[in-house]
């Protein structure tokens, strides 16, 4: 089968380009509670300079996988955007933050069907925080895990499932399956892990165990990350709240059936265009 031809050499470069350029401020900190929590630290001279000191890993019980939930939503709590920068977090969170620290040091990114653009691939690319992935041992782009129970928003097309050096795993329902095999056939890159009884933790588990995923960051959409929230896969949430009201109204990062409890560990803020951003290292508890 004869695909159309990937521009990702001159997609890479655009957003390295594009993060080395980016004015991103320094962050203060409100207040450090992280000890005696299970985490770890991870940076170098930059980001630690531009973060504040080190960035902090949740570290799960032996066995686990480590998944975060990494979110920016607008002042009024809502998450729901076609660009996620749309929302008021400027570019340090971008940079350093969402395409940043928060996916360094994971083993892959996981995006729900929607939640991925024609023109993407969900990497690290200021060079500062490529050194530091490098540092920490890691390949230089993270597996890109797609999750589609109906298949109906997935796009074959889109930039992320047509590199072949890339690992690519589709978390998929037997719906997704039965509507895209026939283009799965001519890409043997990607890998299909089915979501058996409905709950994406079996599969999760099987990446962790066949793949050695075993650091995930996950990016939303807010369907996706509720279902990893309910399903127990989830242990903590990096949140971006910006200084002005917007986004779609009524989507907040969780819309399940049961907010969990949260403890925020972290709380950091900068300044953009005069108003006060906040980040936060939250852990969710089951």
């Amino acid at each position: 089968m004869q695909h159309p031809p990937v521009d990702f050499a001159n997609f890479a470069a655009e957003q390295a380009q594009k993060a080395a350029a980016a004015p991103i401020e320094r962050l203060s900190t409100n207040f450090d509670r992280s000890a005696g929590e299970p985490v770890r630290g991870v940076g170098n001279t930059w980001s630690r300079t531009h973060y504040g000191g080190d960035f902090n890993l949740y570290v799960p019980p032996d066995g686990a996988t480590a998944l975060s939930l990494v979110f920016v939503q607008s002042k009024d709590g809502n998450t729901g955007a076609p660009d996620p920068s749309a929302l008021g977090g400027g570019p340090t969170d971008t940079h350093l933050i969402y395409e940043g620290l928060s996916r360094v040091a994971a083993d892959a990114v996981l995006a729900g069907a929607g939640s991925v653009p024609r023109r993407s691939l969900f990497s690290v690319w200021h060079p500062e925080l490529v050194a530091l992935r490098a540092s920490l041992g890691l390949a230089r782009h993270p597996a890109q895990i797609v999750v589609s129970k109906q298949g109906k928003e997935l796009d074959l097309a889109s930039l992320v499932f047509n590199v072949p050096d890339l690992p690519v795993f589709l978390i998929a329902g037997d719906a997704c399956l039965s509507r895209h095999t026939p283009a799965l056939r001519g890409r043997s890159w990607i890998q299909c892990v089915p979501i058996e009884g409905g709950n994406v933790r079996t599969a999760i588990e099987r990446l962790r165990a066949e793949a050695g995923i075993r650091r995930i960051s996950a990016i939303g959409g807010r369907s996706t990350a509720s279902h990893l929230v309910d399903a127990g896969v989830a242990q903590d949430l990096y949140l971006t709240t910006a200084g002005r009201d917007g986004g779609e109204p009524g989507t907040p990062w969780y819309t399940g059936p049961a907010a969990p409890p949260l403890r925020t560990i972290t709380q950091k803020q900068w300044t953009h265009l005069g108003a006060r951003i906040l980040f936060e290292h939250i852990l969710i508890a089951r």
